[in-house]
């Protein structure tokens, strides 16, 4: 959870999910639909499938315990060299160092190091340097202690030097040059990217099998959602029917070709209802809302999920959820916006 995360924002699923998970076996056993339902919110998804992949190999291979071993450990479905070295050090006293970015900062501060995280010479010489001071003795507190450092104290801007246990070492400090290492990483341009959404509506009759008995004997407003967002995005969570294109006209023009593949049956979208405003890595979507009708007498459909020759879902198929439910399934934050704004 905390890859590419905050742990201020960490802290809430973490905690949900332990209560949810509280042992490697609960969570190996646990539907797929479950753990992404509990991850929602938290972003880049594949990290979820990837815990739960492992957790799986870890009860099937290694007895429900993380394997002590390094190969072993980077077997595992998500788990890097940054993880692997992690786990082993702090859970097991393995002399691995571990680096991330605010390791980087103290080492590259305390030794002035040029350069940036995305350059391996960088990358080469403050892990040489990290080895050379790992201890051997307590390598899980000494990594931590690092991280914990460059978290609080050796920040990326107007670090607090005064407080800092290694000033007195510190090169870039003597020099009044905190800030100048490392250099900052070359960003990607945001791309701005066109999304056409389809809000396609229907009633539930009392008896529909795809509700939860519980709702009661009541007409229910549903919306159609479908597996994954569009070019590869959010590919496990439910989401809008959703198109990308070089304009918005063009997106339209491919969600319409998209609705009447996955319906089977000729779709009419209308005029837009507005824009949803999101942010996914470096793309800034415009997402244009478009109500969306089956044409004439075209059944709607509630397809099940197709399986592929692994056993797992198709990505495609077509669901219907109760609108007042949306945000609490397993979908993406962006769908959540947009069902907040239909609402």
């Amino acid at each position: 959870m905390l890859q590419q995360t905050q742990v201020e924002a960490v802290i809430p699923f973490y905690d949900r999910f332990l209560h949810a998970f509280p042992t490697v076996e609960r969570l190996a056993w646990a539907p797929a639909e479950q753990v992404l339902k509990l991850w929602s919110g938290l972003g880049y998804y594949r990290r979820a499938g990837n815990l739960h992949d492992a957790a799986k190999a870890i009860v099937a291979r290694f007895g429900g315990r993380f394997p002590n071993d390094y190969q072993a450990a980077r077997s595992l479905p998500g788990v890097g060299d940054y993880t692997a070295r992690a786990v082993l050090s702090i859970a097991y006293g393995l002399p691995y160092a571990v680096l991330d970015g605010n390791v980087a900062r103290v080492l590259a501060r305390m030794l002035a190091i040029a350069g940036h995280a995305n350059q391996p010479a960088f990358r080469n010489g403050v892990s040489r340097e990290l080895d050379l001071l790992l201890s051997r003795r307590r390598p899980g507190d000494f990594n931590q202690a690092l991280m914990e450092l460059g978290q609080t104290v050796c920040l990326p801007r107007a670090p607090l030097c005064a407080k800092c246990p290694l000033s007195r070492w510190c090169r870039a400090c003597r020099l009044g040059r905190q800030e100048s290492y490392p250099s900052p990483k070359p960003r990607r341009a945001t791309e701005r990217a066109h999304l056409a959404v389809a809000i396609l509506r229907r009633e539930s009759p009392p008896a529909d099998p795809c509700l939860d008995p519980s709702m009661g004997p009541f007409v229910v407003p549903l919306v159609a959602m479908v597996r994954g967002l569009d070019d590869g995005l959010l590919v496990d969570l439910w989401n809008f029917p959703a198109a990308f294109g070089s304009s918005a006209q063009d997106a339209r023009q491919r969600l319409q070709a998209k609705l009447e593949s996955v319906l089977g049956a000729p779709v009419s979208i209308g005029q837009p209802l507005g824009d949803v405003r999101h942010g996914i890595t470096y793309r800034s979507i415009r997402a244009r809302l478009y109500q969306a009708e089956l044409v004439e007498s075209a059944e709607p459909v509630n397809s099940p999920e197709p399986k592929g020759p692994n056993g797992n879902a198709v990505k495609g198929a077509l669901r219907w959820f109760p609108i007042d439910k949306v945000a609490g399934s397993a979908v993406s934050q962006l769908a959540r916006k947009i069902a907040a704004a239909i609402r």
